[in-house]
């Protein structure tokens, strides 16, 4: 398989290496192309690596035809999006123009209703890609859309829980949340500072079979849960995410309820509420003076997540906790990975945070070019076989766990247990 891969900042950095020590005789990746519009990044990456394969190259994403020149260059294959979400609806229409396939690890973003933001949905995440699924099917090309830990992983695991664990489905929710702490910062962002913005104060969506999906109030609802692996109970708070609009998609006919949960925390939340009251959100109305919106500054002044990852500790983890009834019995379980920084700085020389979310990308591509998936349009992984996917992940020693929370149907698992001891 041949990549292009457009950006090469913390993910795609990440990601690269992950690519190359998983395969490094070249079983199924021939090449990845490391682009980006700063070429000594791109050749930092590269010779970080220390790999043939992964040449650097600069590229303007926003301007198709610069895209289109390497695509042509190396007889590319597939188009894998590792820039920011502002840019997907650029990169998704020139790999279809090109006629290769697509990937990424967010979807389009959304515009949010112009008077009642918090009661009525407007243009939603992935509206855009959604729909030209038919264009994409009639063309046999394939968009695989929001692979990442979450949207990605975390949807692979609802239809996995579906599959294996459950007879009947009533509630998917998604957790996101950790107990990082960074060094001599006391907020820090884990992830792009542009889209944490962005998803954090936007209007969340839910989704319910009877209702459909629909907006609420940023941070609203919040709820303690007990994450695995030492983490422990956190605050989580409705935030916008991708998987509100994916998961229904694919799975409505078999769940009754959805929502996605943040754990950011009363610090970051309350700097997030700051920013949009001094108006440093906006994206649009340049700073007077300058070619800088309000929000660039932020992402210029702000800790790098790049640069700040070394000096975290702890773990994030991501999971899905799916509740529903297994042989007549209420059932309850978090089907979820944890990612220590210190062990993957160690490993790979990425955050926990990026890295979380580069490996899922590579996994999704292994499946790819091995055959193992395949498909035609504009596909989410939860469109997928998901024992695959959760077979690979062990092979590249992502840990994948799942626990089974308090309910009549782990009563009964505890009490056989009990008994069964010889």
């Amino acid at each position: 398989m041949k990549i292009l891969m457009v950006g090469t900042g913390g993910v795609g950095e990440a990601a690269a290496v992950i690519a190359s020590q998983r395969d490094q005789r070249g079983d199924w990746l021939e090449l990845m192309v490391l682009a980006n519009r700063t070429l000594e990044r791109a050749e930092m990456v590269s010779k970080k690596i220390g790999d043939k394969r992964f040449p650097a190259e600069k590229v303007d994403a926003e301007n198709k035809e610069d895209v289109k020149a390497l695509i042509e260059k190396y007889n590319i294959d597939i188009l894998f999006n590792a820039c920011d979400p502002s840019l997907n609806e650029n990169l998704f229409d020139v790999a279809y123009e090109c006629g290769i396939h697509y990937m990424d690890m967010a979807l389009s973003l959304a515009v949010p209703h112009e008077t009642d933001p918090y009661n009525k949905t407007n243009i939603k995440m992935g509206d855009y890609q959604f729909a030209k699924h038919e264009e994409w099917d009639k063309k046999g090309l394939l968009a695989l859309v929001g692979v990442g830990i979450d949207p990605g992983a975390v949807n692979v695991f609802a239809r996995f829980a579906h599959k294996h664990f459950f007879d009947e489905i009533d509630e998917i929710n998604v957790k996101d949340g950790g107990n990082l702490t960074a060094e001599g910062y006391d907020v820090s962002f884990g992830f792009s500072i542009w889209t944490t913005i962005d998803e954090c104060l936007n209007p969340p969506y839910k989704w319910e079979k009877d209702k459909g999906i629909y907006t609420v109030e940023p941070f609203s609802e919040p709820e303690l849960f007990t994450f695995p692996d030492g983490i422990g109970e956190q605050e989580l708070v409705n935030v916008e995410h991708e998987e509100m609009v994916m998961l229904p998609r694919y799975m409505g006919d078999v769940a009754k309820k959805m929502t996605f949960k943040y754990g950011l925390g009363s610090d970051f939340i309350t700097m997030l509420k700051n920013l949009k009251a001094l108006g440093l959100d906006n994206k649009h109305n340049k700073v007077k003076g300058t070619q800088l919106t309000p929000r660039d500054v932020v992402s210029m002044v702000a800790p790098n997540p790049v640069d700040i990852a070394d000096k975290i500790t702890g773990k994030c983890c991501v999971g899905t906790q799916v509740i529903g009834k297994k042989d007549g019995l209420e059932r309850k379980i978090f089907i979820y990975q944890t990612t220590d920084n210190k062990e993957v700085m160690d490993k790979i020389g990425s955050g926990c945070v990026v890295a979380q979310t580069a490996y899922n990308p590579i996994i999704a591509l292994e499946l790819l070019a091995t055959g193992k998936w395949k498909g035609k349009g504009v596909l989410g992984p939860e469109c997928f076989n998901p024992d695959d996917y959760i077979k690979l992940a062990d092979e590249y020693d992502y840990y994948m766990g799942m626990m089974e929370m308090d309910s009549e149907y782990k009563k009964v698992l505890d009490k056989k247990v009990l008994l069964n001891v010889k």
